[in-house]
């Protein structure tokens, strides 16, 4: 429901937005954009073809271009860091937390990137420095170094006066990390602990030690994960020697999920998620005329399954009207099983201890609806070709079609993911080729053998 809200007030702010710019009105054009957020600037920036996105990224107040920058995809980035001079992205850059900086560091012209460095004291530098060495994906990229630590043999009273001194926290402080003389975690202290306790409380009586750490390597997905179980807001993050490094805050987990949506929504189609909706023709075509070849090639393969049956076809012409039934049938119950296999294994919830279990369950499902399905589809066949046999052959041919489907949808993505590739991303087209083939090979087979003796 929330989702759909947020889609219609996107649709709602694109078509003003639109309005405005088609009347050659500007003034209401930027009083609109003031008054959303960087991330919704950012998706009616990707929302507008590249004329009208020019006009717009012009009038986006200055201090929020680099929040704006780090919430559109890749290459929507690239456009609007084309249209922006070395002053404006060094202003941009400087205004942006560490995490976020080292997101868009790779995107900034290496001598926007120097005078940046130029501009940040020594230690955030330092930090900067430490957060771009960590690969991208994993809990060190996504880290910010920003924390606020106290020690154990303090009390309450000091801590609050040491906050009251310091001005600020960073964003999304729930609690404060407690670590010893040589900066390893101990545990942590909630900030609603520090302000319902008597301040001469000793800090180490409030310690929560029942603290899950982030290792500095660990996967952003399982990041993402960690933080839906827990309901966190932030967690720490340490590396092996259990020295707290900087911690991740829920709005960079969110980022995290939404990518992790768009990826998998976009990759079983080929495609890219940084993609510009409005990329160049000439680059889409590029883009995509890889996966639709590979597609054309394992079409090529059922239809040299069909030509083997061509004798069959010739004979009984009622086949080509009924084979993409048992074909396509067996593509969208394949596919229904893919979409819950990809979405367990982005979770963790599929593993080699439970594959069997799987494939046992949905084996059974699938015989189940084949069974069902085919007998209905048997009876359409019966009163519209009026032949007993070949209600017959299409009956068992769709239930067996529909077991390849369900084998074919457990195990492809599982290999492909024992194997390092992306499931999301290959599994589609190697369903498809098996159930195209399978099922025409199944329904005209059977043909073969019980209609034409």
């Amino acid at each position: 429901m929330a989702e759909a809200a947020r889609h219609d007030k996107t649709a709602r702010q694109l078509r003003l937005l639109s309005d405005a710019l088609d009347s050659g009105r500007l003034g209401p054009v930027k009083r609109l954009i003031n008054t959303l957020s960087p991330a919704e600037i950012g998706n009616l920036l990707e929302s507008l073809p590249p004329a009208k996105r020019k006009v717009v990224w012009g009038l986006v107040d200055p201090e929020d271009d680099g929040e704006v920058l780090v919430h559109v995809g890749e290459e929507v980035r690239e456009s609007l860091i084309a249209d922006m001079d070395e002053d404006e992205l060094v202003a941009a850059a400087t205004d942006l937390d560490i995490d976020d900086l080292a997101d868009l560091v790779d995107d900034l012209p290496d001598k926007v990137i120097e005078e940046v460095l130029k501009s940040m004291d020594r230690e955030n530098r330092k930090r900067l420095e430490q957060v771009l060495s960590y690969a991208e994906g994993t809990a060190g990229r996504l880290m910010n170094p920003d924390v606020v630590t106290v020690r154990a043999d303090t009390t309450v009273d000091v801590v609050l006066r040491y906050l009251r001194l310091r001005g600020e926290l960073p964003e999304h402080t729930d609690h404060l990390y407690v670590v010893n003389r040589r900066h390893r975690l101990i545990g942590w202290v909630a900030l609603q602990d520090l302000v319902t306790h008597d301040p001469s409380t000793p800090i180490n009586r409030l310690i929560d030690d029942n603290l899950t750490a982030i290792h500095v390597d660990e996967p952003a997905e399982d990041v993402a994960r960690k933080f839906s179980d827990h309901d966190w807001i932030s967690a720490p993050v340490v590396d092996d020697d259990n020295v707290l490094l900087g911690r991740i805050t829920i709005d960079d987990v969110v980022d995290i999920i939404r990518e992790q949506a768009e990826h998998q929504a976009l990759s079983a189609a080929g495609l890219d998620e940084d993609e510009d909706l409005f990329s160049p023709v000439w680059r889409a075509t590029r883009r995509r005329m890889l996966w639709l070849g590979i597609n054309l090639a394992t079409a090529f393969l059922a239809a040299g399954v069909v030509g083997q049956f061509e004798d069959t076809i010739h004979a009984l012409t009622a086949l080509a009207v009924l084979m993409p039934i048992v074909a396509g049938m067996g593509g969208n119950a394949g596919t229904q099983v893919l979409a819950l296999m990809v979405r367990g294994l982005a979770l963790g919830q599929v593993g080699a201890s439970n594959i069997r279990t799987l494939l046992w369950k949905e084996s059974r499902v699938a015989l189940l609806n084949g069974l069902g399905l085919g007998l209905i589809l048997a009876l359409v066949v019966l009163l519209w070709f009026h032949d007993l046999g070949l209600a017959l052959v299409i009956t068992i041919a769709l239930t067996c079609n529909l077991l390849f489907a369900a084998l074919a949808g457990v195990l492809i993505p599982v290999t492909l993911k024992r194997l390092g590739y992306d499931p999301a991303l290959a599994s589609s087209i190697f369903l498809t080729t098996v159930t195209d083939v399978m099922g025409f090979f199944t329904f005209l087979g059977l043909a073969t053998l019980l209609l034409l003796r």
